[in-house]
């Protein structure tokens, strides 16, 4: 699986961490930054991923910042994603099967390394179910606006 990944500074330490994980399961990824932990505006990095995976180069990405609620924001303003705020594993596999979510965001502040290792895991490796009812949802999701 090809992912896209960033985080502010925030997020910079978790984002370190999950660059790991995604290495050691075999996925491929691009770092969209932010590279050190200096003050940036999430926006920047959130948007950038929301982009990458929009434009069919990426299958999934992942987003983090200090709570993941910002950065969420700014990802669901990107047409044709589907980003979900996880805080447990629970969360990130129902995102998939019924939203069929493509980008996790991240709490850096909320969920520590082991934990967000557990939610990113459970986030790549669960498929959408495909049911009508979730497939008629998402449809309504992506022509409401």
């Amino acid at each position: 699986m090809l992912v896209a990944i960033g985080a502010d500074h925030a997020g910079f330490a978790l984002k370190q961490h999950i660059l790991k994980v995604l290495t050691e399961a075999g996925h491929e990824y691009h770092d969209f930054g932010t590279y050190d932990d200096q003050s940036v505006d999430y926006p920047d990095y959130g948007r950038a991923v929301a982009r990458a995976v929009a434009s069919g180069q990426f299958d999934r990405g992942i987003a983090i910042c200090s709570t993941g609620i910002g950065i969420s924001i700014v990802c669901n303003k990107v047409r044709g994603i589907r980003a979900a705020l996880c805080c447990n594993s629970f969360m990130a596999r129902r995102t998939r099967e019924h939203n069929d979510a493509n980008v996790l965001c991240l709490g850096a502040g909320i969920v520590g390394p082991d934990l967000a290792a557990d939610i990113v895991h459970t986030f790549l490796n669960t498929e959408f179910s495909g049911a009508e009812r979730h497939r008629r949802r998402i449809d309504k999701i992506e022509g409401a606006f």
